[in-house]
C-alpha cells in the first residue's frame, strides 16, 4: 500500500519481485540477493516488523556492505563504510578537552564537508530549539550517573535548512577514580522510518480519501465524550443521496472527487468544534458538542441545504448532489453504538420521507424498528417454516364480468400476535435483501400454480430490489420455460414510484419480460400524476389506475376527466386499464363508460385463498371465471370485512 522514493530507486520496475516471502514478522533481519531493473545483483538486508494491523518492511541495500566483508581487511574502512551505508555515524566527546571528533560517515550525514571542525555549541545551534532541553537533560544525566543512555532529536543539516531526525545512542566512560572522562555515541537518520510510522499513524486514524477521521477514531472520540461527566451534545448520520447511481454512472473516479468535495463543504460549515468523520462508503458522521436537539436539527438542515443548493463542478460535469442527515442528541447516552442505532432510525425517516431532508431521532422510531426486525424475523420464519401464503383476487373485464386474471397477495398466517397485515410486511422488508427472496418465493408458488391450473392467469408484484435485480427478468423466462408455462399467462406489476426511481432498470426488466411474451403492469399509476411522459419509455401492456381517482369517479366530474385522460393515453399506446378500489356497482357503470378496461376491488371479487382456487379449477378444469356483477352484490353485502 506504501514505499518511500528511496526504495523506487532502488528497485524500480523491478519492485514485484522483492524476495520478501521469507522475512520473518517481527524476526531478525534477513540477508537475500535481488536483480535490480538494470540487471545488477544486489544484497538486500529486509526487516519486517508489525506496525498496528500494517506489515513495515525496511529494506537496505547491503551490497557495498557485503562486499566490504568479503573483500576489506582494514577495520577503519570497514567502519567507515558500514556507517555510510546504514546512514549510522559515530562520535567521540573528550570531557577533559571538550573537543568532539565525528566520523566521516556522520560528517557527511550532516552535510558537512571533511575536515570540517564542529565543536559542541555548534553543535546546539543546529538542534530544534524544542528538542535541545531535552537532550542537554539526558546528557546531564547521564554523566552524573554513568552507563548508557539515548535520545532522538530533530536537527538542521549544515543547509540550515533541511530537517532530520536522528536516533541517538551513547555510553560514559569513567577514569580509574570514576569520573567521567569521555562519551562514545552514534547518531542514526531515523528521518524515513519516522514518516513511515507518522504515515502509517496517520493511516489508523484517518480515511485516506477524505482526510478526515475514519470509524475507529470518530467511535473512539464518541465514546470519550459519552464517558466524560454530563454534558450537552448531538450526533449526526450523513448519508449521500443515489450515490450509487453516480459511481455506476459515471465511474469511481467521479464518485471519489464527490466524496472529497462533500467532506470539505461539510467541514466548512460545521461549528467549531465539531468532529467530522467518514464512516465508509457514502456515509458521513458529525460529533456535535455542548449542542440541544433543536441546534442540532437545524444545523442538519443547514447541512442538506448547503451540499444540494450548489452544483458540484468536476471536470466539465456540474452535478448536484444531496445528502439526507439523522440528528441523535446524547442525552445521557452510554453506549455509543445505540447512538449511532438512533441517529441511523432517524437517517431512515429522512430517507423514506423523501431523502434530501433531516429528522431528529424520536422514542417511536426505536418502536417502529422493534416492529420492523419483528415482522423480518416472522417473515423469514413463515417462509422457512410454510406459514407464508398467498390469496388470489381476481381481476375483472367489465364488460362482460369475466375474471381475467387474479392478483396474487401475500398473507403471514403464522398464528402469533399481533396480527401482521400486508401493508406491514413489504414496508417491513424493502430496506433489505429479504424482499427479493420474497419475490423470487411468490413467482415461484405462481408459475407451480399455473402448471396445476392450465387456464389461469396470475399477476404478482415486485419490488424496488427485484426490478434493480439485473438477473431477475431472465430468473423469471427460464423458469416459466423450464415449467413449461406460456409466458402470456403471467403477468408482473411494478409500481409507478419504483418506475421512476429507476427507469433504466425498470426498462431493462419490462424488455426482458415483455419480450418472452409476459404481461407487463404499471400499477398505481397517477399516485403522482407526473408520469405520462414514462409511458412511452416502458413497454407496459396494462396501466393500473390509482383507487385515488377511481373511489368517486362515479360522482366525481374532476376524477372521471383524470381517468379518461390515463383510458386515452394508455389506449393510444396500446395498453389496457385496470381500475382499482371498485367497491360499488355504479362505479362499474362509470368505468366502463370511460373506457376502462378491467376493475379490480371488492364489489368485484374479495381475495381468497389461493389453494381454495386451486382446488376449485382442479376439480372443474371446464369451469369459466365469470363473475355475476349484480348477484355478487348481494353475496359481498353478507360477507363480513377481510383484510383487503
Amino acid at each position: 500500500m506504501w514505499f518511500n522514493r528511496a526504495l523506487r530507486e532502488l528497485a524500480g520496475s523491478a519492485l514485484p519481485t522483492l524476495p520478501l516471502a521469507g522475512v520473518t514478522v517481527g524476526g531478525p533481519p534477513v540477508q537475500a540477493p535481488f536483480v535490480d531493473a538494470d540487471g545488477i545483483e544486489r544484497q538486500l538486508r529486509i526487516a519486517c516488523t508489525p506496525v498496528g494491523d500494517r506489515l513495515l518492511y525496511e529494506i537496505t541495500d547491503a551490497s557495498d556492505l557485503h562486499e566490504a566483508r568479503t573483500a576489506a581487511n582494514n577495520h577503519a574502512w570497514r567502519l567507515a563504510h558500514v556507517e555510510r551505508i546504514a546512514k549510522i555515524g559515530t562520535w567521540e566527546w573528550d570531557l577533559e578537552t571538550t573537543q568532539i571528533q565525528w566520523s566521516v560517515a556522520l560528517m557527511q550525514t550532516f552535510g558537512f564537508p571533511a575536515g570540517t571542525e564542529l565543536d559542541f555549541d555548534g553543535f546546539r545551534a543546529m538542534v530544534l530549539p524544542e528538542d535541545l532541553p531535552a537532550v542537554e537533560a539526558t546528557l546531564r544525566q547521564a554523566l552524573d550517573a554513568g552507563g548508557q543512555f539515548n535520545y532522538t532529536l530533530r536537527m538542521y543539516l549544515a543547509d540550515g535548512v533541511t530537517l532530520r531526525t536522528f536516533e541517538c545512542y551513547g555510553e560514559v566512560f569513567t577514569d580509574a577514580d570514576g569520573t567521567p572522562a569521555r562519551v562514545l555515541g552514534t547518531a542514526h537518520d531515523i528521518t524515513e522510518i519516522r514518516r513511515v510510522q507518522d504515515e502509517l499513524a496517520y493511516l489508523a486514524d484517518h480515511d485516506a480519501l477524505t482526510g478526515l477521521v475514519n470509524r475507529r477514531s470518530f467511535t473512539a472520540r464518541l465514546d470519550a465524550v459519552l464517558a466524560a461527566p454530563a454534558g450537552g451534545g448531538a450526533l449526526l448520520l450523513v448519508d449521500v443521496d443515489n450515490f450509487k447511481d453516480i459511481n455506476d454512472l459515471r465511474g469511481h473516479a467521479v464518485g471519489d472527487e464527490v466524496m472529497r468535495s462533500l467532506a470539505r463543504r461539510l467541514r466548512q460549515h460545521l461549528p467549531e468544534g465539531a468532529v467530522l468523520g467518514r464512516l465508509g462508503g457514502d456515509e458521513f458522521a458529525a460529533l456535535l458538542p455542548d449542542c440541544d436537539a433543536g441546534t442540532a436539527l437545524d444545523i442538519a438542515e443547514k447541512l442538506c441545504h448547503t451540499a444540494g443548493d450548489t452544483p458540484m463542478v468536476l471536470g466539465e460535469e456540474a452535478l448536484r448532489i444531496s445528502v439526507s442527515i439523522g440528528a441523535a442528541p446524547l442525552d445521557g447516552e452510554a453506549d455509543c453504538e445505540v447512538l449511532l442505532a438512533h441517529a441511523d432510525l432517524a437517517l431512515y425517516e429522512a430517507k423514506n420521507a423523501g431523502r434530501n431532508r433531516a429528522r431528529l431521532f424520536a422514542p417511536e422510531q426505536y418502536r417502529h424498528a422493534v416492529q420492523r426486525v419483528n415482522i423480518l424475523s416472522r417473515v423469514r420464519s413463515a417462509l422457512d417454516t410454510g406459514h407464508l401464503k398467498l390469496d388470489a383476487q381476481p381481476i375483472v373485464t367489465l364488460a362482460d364480468g369475466q375474471t381475467a386474471s387474479y392478483e396474487l397477495l401475500v398473507r403471514l398466517r403464522d398464528g402469533l400476535y399481533p396480527h401482521v397485515g400486508p401493508a406491514d410486511i413489504l414496508p417491513a422488508l424493502e430496506r433489505g435483501d429479504l424482499v427479493r427472496e420474497l419475490d423470487r418465493w411468490v413467482v415461484s408458488e405462481a408459475i407451480s400454480a399455473l402448471a396445476q391450473a392450465r387456464e389461469l392467469r396470475l399477476d404478482v408484484n415486485l419490488s424496488t430490489r427485484s426490478i434493480d435485480d439485473p438477473t431477475f427478468g431472465d430468473w423469471v423466462v427460464s423458469s416459466l420455460s423450464r415449467a413449461g408455462i406460456d409466458p402470456q399467462r403471467l403477468g408482473v406489476e411494478i409500481t409507478e414510484t419504483a418506475a421512476i426511481s429507476n427507469l433504466d432498470a425498470a426498462r431493462r426488466l419490462a424488455a426482458a419480460l415483455t419480450g418472452a411474451g409476459c404481461r407487463f403492469s404499471l400499477d398505481d399509476f397517477g399516485a403522482g400524476f407526473g408520469s405520462f411522459a414514462y409511458l412511452k419509455h416502458l413497454p407496459f401492456t396494462t396501466v393500473k389506475i390509482a383507487g385515488e381517482f377511481v373511489r368517486q369517479a362515479d360522482i366525481r366530474s374532476v376524477d372521471r376527466v383524470l381517468v379518461d385522460a390515463v383510458v386515452r393515453a394508455a389506449s393510444g399506446l396500446g395498453m389496457t386499464t385496470v381500475a382499482e378500489y371498485v367497491d360499488r356497482a355504479p362505479l362499474v357503470d362509470a368505468l366502463r363508460d370511460l373506457g376502462v378496461t378491467k376493475g379490480q376491488g371488492y364489489y368485484l371479487g374479495r381475495p381468497g385463498k389461493l389453494d381454495d382456487l386451486l382446488a376449485r379449477h382442479r376439480t372443474e378444469p371446464g369451469a369459466t371465471m365469470k363473475i355475476r356483477i349484480p348477484e355478487m352484490l348481494a353475496a359481498i353485502r353478507d360477507q363480513k370485512p377481510d383484510t383487503p
